[in-house]
């Protein structure tokens, strides 16, 4: 094929010489010219066979019989252009759809963190399952005895924070992430300018130095190639630069704040500002990345793990009690940083294979029904010699020819609208950046497009292949057993096409009616017209220089600022809450977490449980809408001179005092001041933390009485969203021009974007299911009406018998009722398989719903039975004159 070969002419004239030497040779020995030809072509042999063996010998066969079948295939679509133009338009949709999940799948799940060895990175998660605490942290004594127990090469704590900038043009907030030295080394990359921090560098307190990204890089110093000799000025310290990471890094970050780190800080966790000596039970370091020894199994790895917990709790008993279990437990760190998004791509993934089945279900139908009417061409074939292999080879070619015609328009449509498609993804999805059009994700369409043109070319395929030769070439058409056979087949597709159709509009209306009862579900706040704008005080490194140190310090300011936000154009009513106080940001988590010793419970923290928690000022429950049901609320005078008094909801008081009257109780919060707090108040349930959680146990602090360095201020109000984050950042620099003022939001936007994933799980298989009834409307349409069309003779002759309308309506609309009963029955009980893997993204609703499963049935039932109707009523209208006419 590829190199230079021998001509056929050359090789027909050196057969031609040897021919006529021979035939001179036999002139010679007395036979006349003819006869002494007649002899040399005797002596030779068959020309014609010797010049196709050379022929052949000169090429690849099978390249000549796939070239010969592709272009037979294109002249076959020439002759039904209807057929192709659906058909390639249906493979089109199916491949370009799932190519297109599948790519977030790929980015998300399946291709590999972008970081050296990533098998070995993992991440160490701490739980006390005997107090019903899970993923509680470490301290800084548990990360010591990690980093020196053998089992990892290097542990690293991460700690993300906002931090301020200051001594640019304006204050801006910065992501930190607070890490140990070895960070960068856990991780294995390197700055792409400068240097990382020193591993071994354990001195107290933060290294005077900081890691910047690329992004902080060019926004706030312009790219400059000196940037190594400038610092930076966090939370009024000052940290020299000493490099800048690579454009395409990303940390491994739980939330999306914590995948698009500014700074990173190395410190040893302990020194100024969190102390010289931290105990074992204070475990502020929410979580902990690890990186296994080279050839180490996470599944050895936890057996050491174990050992080294058994250990730890032996040599510090009073630290680690017996109840609470402690324990550690290594998870793939891919998997921390993909976190709940695996279950809702790999619905979509399912749903959108099931309409490419779907579709391939269809255009096998029609291909049958093309089959039956070549039946005379495929014997005649057989007949001249093709074999049963070469007959399926050419018919596999035809149906894969045309899914990869259809496959390549829908990857061409995927990369010409590959920036559209990726704005309808969630931005909250985690590695977002790293969806793209690579080799895996290349091969996969191959791969998918092959197998949908094997899928749906196989079944004609076959039926030709088992056909009665003598029987093809003696039949008229009418009702050959290849066609009775390939009938057979079309009703089994549609069955299995209807079964399929039922599995993804129940999962869709289940997913639907979760979505509409989170949409309707009682929020116990009201959003409407409520807008939050976080602002946060600065935390120094040296603490006796910070000048909202304390609750007399930091309330003055925070009362100015709500005297001057009421005086806002717009604005009806103010309040100021720590960021964990905004409804359903999960982005915005402060004091969300801290343990609460209960009076007469125990005075050991360590057995103390962790309880959702927040800081407000008065006017909170008031501005958004919460009920008191008992008690009281806070009032301006619970400040630093009072005592202290806490408010919990309706789900903290049954929790902890299911048996007493939680007002009066006291508690002790481990981060507040070390004095009894007493419960005042209890308000309703509110779904603050997740919509389709109303029962989370949360106590609320007064803002005069505790401290928060992460803040939101609230304005209710006719508050204008382009302006008021403006006068809000002038109102909050005019009394501190240090703070930064960020993350305008309103209440509204941020309940519906905690909805961004259930949302994009509803629209997506909602999409794909209404594509699927659609398909399996026209499936059923497609056998019926070539059922009608096969049985033309037979419906002119019952007619010329007297049979009457409702008689032939019966004939053909109950074959089609009792095909759409087979797969709705089929459909429903795989759809009750599925749905019960559904049920962790369900809320409200059961998996096995009726009222869902009654509807889809009834609905698609409708659709299918109305699709036989069609063909009835064609049926009704034959002719018997013109359908007897060829007998």
């Amino acid at each position: 094929m590829f190199r230079r070969r021998r001509d056929p002419d050359d090789f027909a004239a050196e057969i031609e010489a040897h021919l006529q030497f021979e035939a001179e040779r036999l002139t010679d020995d007395g036979l006349d010219a003819a006869d002494a030809r007649a002899a040399a072509q005797r002596t030779f042999g068959n020309v014609a066979l010797r010049v196709e063996r050379f022929y052949e010998s000169q090429r690849w066969a099978w390249w000549d019989r796939l070239s010969q079948d592709v272009r037979y295939a294109v002249r076959a679509w020439r002759k039904s252009p209807g057929f192709a133009v659906v058909a390639v338009l249906t493979m089109a949709i199916g491949v370009g759809a799932t190519t297109a999940i599948f790519t977030v799948v790929d980015a998300t799940l399946l291709h590999p963190l972008p970081y050296p060895h990533p098998d070995g990175l993992v991440s160490v998660v701490a739980d006390l399952p005997g107090v019903n605490s899970y993923d509680i942290g470490l301290s800084q004594p548990e990360w010591q005895d990690l980093e020196h127990s053998g089992i990892f090469d290097h542990v690293t704590p991460v700690w993300f924070d906002e931090n301020n900038l200051t001594g640019l043009s304006r204050p801006a907030r910065v992501g930190l992430m607070s890490v140990a030295p070895n960070y960068f080394a856990v991780l294995g990359v390197a700055p792409q300018i400068g240097r990382a921090f020193p591993p071994d560098n354990y001195t107290s307190g933060y290294l005077l130095e900081v890691v910047i990204s690329d992004g902080l890089w060019k926004r706030a110093f312009g790219g400059r190639s000196d940037i190594l000799t400038q610092s930076i000025r966090l939370d009024t310290d000052l940290y020299r630069i000493v490099g800048v990471m690579p454009p395409d890094f990303h940390p491994p970050g739980r939330s999306p704040d914590e995948r698009t780190v500014d700074v990173w800080a190395a410190t040893s966790f302990f020194g100024p500002p969190i102390g010289d000596h931290p105990p074992r039970n204070n475990r502020m370091m929410p979580a902990a990345i690890a990186r296994l020894h080279p050839g180490v199994t996470r599944a050895a790895a936890q057996q050491q793990l174990d050992a080294f917990v058994a250990t730890v709790r032996r040599q510090y008993p009073n630290d680690y009690p017996e109840r609470t279990a402690w324990t550690l437990h290594l998870v793939p760190l891919a998997d921390t940083v993909v976190g709940d998004v695996r279950r809702s791509l790999m619905l979509i993934l399912g749903a959108v294979a099931l309409v490419l089945l779907i579709g391939c279900v269809n255009i096998a139908n029609v291909l049958l029904a093309r089959a039956t009417s070549r039946t005379r061409e495929f014997a005649v074939r057989q007949a001249l010699g093709a074999g049963r292999r070469r007959l399926i080879r050419q018919l596999l070619t035809e149906s894969v020819c045309l899914s990869i015609v259809g496959g390549a328009a829908g990857l061409g449509t995927l990369v010409l609208m590959k920036q559209s498609l990726v704005r309808l993804i969630p931005q909250g999805l985690p590695r977002l950046n790293d969806i793209t059009l690579n080799w895996t994700v290349l091969s996969f369409a191959l791969l998918t497009t092959v197998a949908a043109g094997i899928v749906f070319g196989l079944a004609p395929a076959l039926g030709a292949g088992r056909q009665d030769v003598t029987g093809a070439l003696k039949s008229d058409g009418r009702a050959s057993s290849a066609g009775r056979g390939h009938a057979r087949v079309r009703r089994l597709l549609v069955v299995t096409e209807l079964a399929l159709s039922v599995v993804l509009m129940v999962a869709a209306g289940l997913l639907g009616r979760s979505f509409l009862d989170l949409l309707h579900a009682r929020l116990g706040f009201t959003p409407d017209r409520i807008m939050a704008i976080r602002t946060r005080l600065p935390y120094p490194n040296d603490v006796t220089i910070d000048k909202y140190r304390t609750i007399g310090q930091e309330a003055p300011f925070l009362r100015e600022v709500l005297r001057r936000a009421r005086a806002l154009p717009g604005v009806e009513d103010a309040a100021i809450a720590s960021s964990s106080a905004i409804p359903l940001d999960h982005a915005a988590r402060d004091l969300n977490t801290m343990p609460m010793l209960i009076e007469g419970r125990g005075a050991d923290t360590s057995q103390a449980p962790l309880v959702d928690g927040s800081v407000v000022t008065p006017e909170y429950f008031r501005l958004l809408g919460m009920t008191l049901v008992r008690g009281r609320a806070f009032t301006p005078f619970d400040d630093e001179n009072a005592p202290p008094v806490a408010v919990v909801n309706e789900a903290m008081a049954r929790t902890y005092w299911p048996d007493a009257d939680p007002i009066g109780q006291h508690v002790k919060l481990t981060r507040n001041p070390a004095s009894w707090t007493t419960i005042v108040g209890i308000v309703a349930n509110a779904r603050t933390e997740a919509l389709h959680e109303s029962g989370v146990p949360i106590i609320y602090a007064s803002a005069y009485q505790s401290r928060s360095k992460h803040l939101a201020i609230f304005l209710r109000g006719q508050v204008d969203a382009g302006r008021t984050p403006d006068r809000v950042r002038q109102l909050v620099q005019s009394i501190d021009d240090t703070l930064p003022v960020f993350g305008a939001q309103m209440l509204t936007d941020t309940v519906s974007a905690s909805l961004a994933s259930r949302r994009l799980s509803m629209e997506m298989v909602g999409a794909f299911a209404v594509t699927a009834l659609l398909l399996a409307a026209l499936g059923i349409y497609g056998v019926l009406a070539y059922m009608v069309n096969a049985r033309t003779h037979e419906i002119g002759i019952r007619v010329a018998l007297g049979a009457g309308r409702f008689e032939l309506l019966s004939m053909i609309f109950g074959q089609g009722a009792a095909l759409v009963a087979t797969g709705l029955a089929t459909g429903v009980l795989c759809a009750a398989i599925v749905s019960r893997a559904m049920a962790g993204m369900l809320y409200g609703v059961r998996p096995t719903d009726p009222a869902t499963f009654l509807g889809v049935t009834g609905m698609l039932g409708v659709v299918a039975l109305v699709a036989c109707y069609v063909p009835a009523r064609r049926a009704l209208r034959i002719d018997p004159l013109l359908a007897l006419r060829g007998d």
